[in-house]
């Protein structure tokens, strides 16, 4: 594997930041590290739809992993040291986050939705082509709550990989104040990992095309979302 892609699996420089800055984001990201290491150890996992990653796999096709921000503690556990490469934004909070999922074996492009997104959906595509999955929440990295946006259809267009929607439901959990309402899940509690069909977005796709899919997707998590609801409050309390 080149420099140019093993870049991805280290942490970013911090020279744009000042002490202070650069002693939170190294501690921040170290500690969140452990609190989710040892939370998901305690978590029991149950899985539907696993067999959706087997066919695009014979298909010769690599998954483009789609999920809400909410749930990106418990997804980040269940999908460690995969070498997916997930797209962060290029603010302060997201350095810490970065360094916490690097150390669960992702991998990190730098980008957003409003600053570096072209370039970072070249690299997405460039290290697709190479072999690597990628990831994305969806509704990040500031919202809105719940709702796709189009870069990762764009993926899927010009790769021709299919984007994966899932969802895990935690049946007991924290929830913070923060704009998604992060999910942190309670130590020993049960979750199901629910994997939606898969959407394909043909490569000939133009804009209207394109958001079709982009509302497809929608539907699709919305969909797992409504389920996962369905499982915690039917299921059980343990």
């Amino acid at each position: 594997m080149s420099d140019q892609f093993t870049r991805v699996y280290e942490f970013g420089e911090l020279d744009r930041y000042n002490f202070k800055q650069k002693f939170v984001i190294r501690t921040a990201g170290l500690v969140f590290y452990w609190m989710v290491r040892l939370i998901g150890r305690t978590i029991r996992f149950e899985t539907e739809g696993l067999e959706r990653f087997d066919e695009i796999a014979r298909e010769g096709k690599l998954p483009i992993y789609a999920f809400w921000h909410d749930r990106i503690v418990s997804g980040t556990y269940y999908f460690r040291d995969r070498g997916i490469i997930v797209l962060s934004s290029t603010s302060f909070d997201s350095e810490y986050t970065a360094r916490c999922i690097q150390r669960f074996g992702f991998g990190i492009i730098k980008g957003s939705s409003t600053r570096g997104g072209i370039q970072a959906l070249v690299g997405m595509i460039r290290m697709m082509k190479q072999g690597f999955a990628m990831a994305f929440t969806l509704d990040g990295p500031k919202g809105p709550r719940y709702e796709a946006k189009s870069g990762p259809v764009l993926l899927a267009k010009k790769t021709g990989n299919p984007l994966v929607p899932f969802v895990i439901e935690c049946k007991r959990f924290w929830t913070i104040k923060s704009w998604d309402r992060l999910q942190i899940p309670k130590p020993f509690t049960r979750a199901r990992l629910m994997v939606g069909e898969p959407v394909y977005v043909e490569q000939d796709a133009r804009d209207e095309r394109l958001e079709e899919k982009r509302l497809e997707l929608q539907t699709r998590l919305d969909k797992l979302v409504e389920d996962g609801e369905r499982w915690r409050n039917f299921s059980g309390q343990s």
